[in-house]
């Protein structure tokens, strides 16, 4: 006998772990439950912050072929006698720039990234909005430096050792120079949060600005080392890969997700 067990809680980042087959399961298992069925499309708009979803009104077997060539699963999903669906869903593809979100940056990988980077008219990092850089680097370690052709992979420069610990990397050609962008997924990290001393009776809370181990403020966006600030009309005889423009491991935080419940069944 089937019962309602429990409430899933599923925020938007969570449904870019899933796969086409699970969301048909969920909805299948949830097809007897009132609250559902009374909420049909608020659900599907939860899914489709992940899922591209199609209703199929024509269920002809030619058309239904038709979806699932283009990459779409189709299924029927049927809540009762006169309540019946058929949905063509795929999950969301990540092709530009604009596709680029804070629930799905940390669902891709770095190579994938710097691919999507490199179909934005080949403008290089600068190229990207300030809003589209955060959400970057909100999942990832980003690194930039621009070179003559002929210096960018000198022996144990920058580019070597990039690549060692782990980055891809995308050249973007800029005349007789190349911008190097480098990319690395972050670890994951709990939310940094602002500690204070366990309060005993008569204890005042810890004033955060006076610790500075416990909370920093750090300017991402604006902090450059001093021997890598950019030089202006760079003379190709004096240049160095240490004196020319490079951005370091800028970062951003994650916005709160926002919360969406979906009714889950189990087998008792």
């Amino acid at each position: 006998m089937q019962k309602i067990c429990n409430i899933m809680a599923r925020t938007k980042q969570q449904l870019w772990d899933i796969q086409e087959n699970d969301v048909f399961r969920m909805w299948e298992a949830a097809t007897k439950d009132a609250e559902v069925k009374e909420n049909i499309q608020h659900y599907l708009d939860i899914f489709k912050s992940a899922f591209l979803i199609e209703e199929i009104k024509e269920e002809s077997p030619a058309v239904k072929k038709s979806y699932e060539k283009r990459g779409y699963k189709v299924m029927d999903i049927r809540f009762e006698e006169n309540l019946k669906f058929t949905w063509a869903i795929k999950k969301r593809p990540i092709l530009r720039v604009t596709d680029l979100s804070y629930e799905n940056i940390r669902h891709i990988t770095a190579a994938k990234l710097l691919e999507v980077i490199d179909r934005n008219f080949g403008g290089g990092w600068d190229s990207l909005s300030q809003s589209i850089q955060d959400i970057i680097l909100s999942g990832f370690d980003i690194s930039t430096t621009t070179l003559p052709k002929d210096r960018l992979h000198k022996k144990g420069g920058m580019y070597d050792k990039k690549v060692e610990d782990g980055f891809e990397v995308l050249e973007v050609s800029k005349g007789g120079w190349v911008e190097a962008i480098f990319a690395k997924l972050k670890p994951e990290e709990e939310k940094i949060k602002m500690k204070f001393k366990e309060k005993e009776d008569g204890d005042e809370e810890e004033n955060p600005d006076d610790n500075d181990d416990d909370f920093e403020v750090e300017d991402n966006y604006s902090s450059h080392d001093e021997e890598d600030e950019e030089v202006q009309d760079p003379n190709d005889d004096e240049l160095t890969e240490d004196n020319y423009s490079t951005m370091m491991d800028l970062g951003s935080e994650d916005p709160d997700d926002e919360a969406a419940n979906m009714l889950d069944y189990v087998e008792e």
